[in-house]
């Protein structure tokens, strides 16, 4: 995912697609306690793909809101809560189950799993929060690792928003499961 590319992720049978532009903001595994719990509930569903990578963690792309338009699909889209009042929210194709995106409803950003990018994946840049990580092993490869969000996450992330002139742009309305 390039500078000035659009690259289109669909879920697995393609009843949705979303259009990511530009460059993503970072691409992370996290390891929070949240998104291991969410994937391993979200792998259970019929036919759904697994979203925990090889490390026990969820990969995403991080890409401004402003720059990413769901361009198929939109009525099978499915938001998931933790708890009814979470801010977070987890969105599924429910045509397959496949896990699309996670959003912070008051956040710039989405968190797109990075398995949709299928081939256009870019590659992985950090692990965040594992202080979660349910394993005292440390990892064995060379992707800088940090126990909660980094400086350098937040600082990506402040850097997205003064680009977007500190706003926070809506999503289309998405039902919730």
């Amino acid at each position: 995912m390039g500078r000035n590319e659009n690259v289109e992720i669909t879920c697995g049978c393609g009843g949705v697609a979303l259009e990511a532009a530009g460059p993503p903001i970072m691409t992370v595994v996290c390891h929070c306690e949240s998104c291991r719990k969410e994937a391993a509930r979200f792998a259970s569903l019929p036919g759904a793909p697994q979203v925990l990578g090889p490390d026990g963690g969820t990969e995403f792309v991080v890409a401004r809101k402003d720059r990413v338009k769901i361009v198929r699909g939109q009525d099978r889209l499915r938001a998931y809560r933790r708890t009814p009042e979470a801010t977070t929210r987890r969105v599924l194709a429910s045509c397959c189950d496949d896990p699309m995106f996670l959003e912070f409803s008051k956040g710039h950003w989405l968190s797109l799993y990075r398995d949709r990018f299928g081939d256009h994946a870019p590659a992985l840049e950090m692990r965040v929060m594992t202080k979660d990580h349910p394993e005292a092993a440390p990892f064995t490869d060379a992707l800088p690792s940090y126990g909660t969000h980094s400086v350098a996450f937040m600082w990506r992330l402040l850097r997205a928003w003064a680009a977007m002139g500190f706003r926070v742009p809506p999503l289309d309305p998405i039902s919730d499961a």
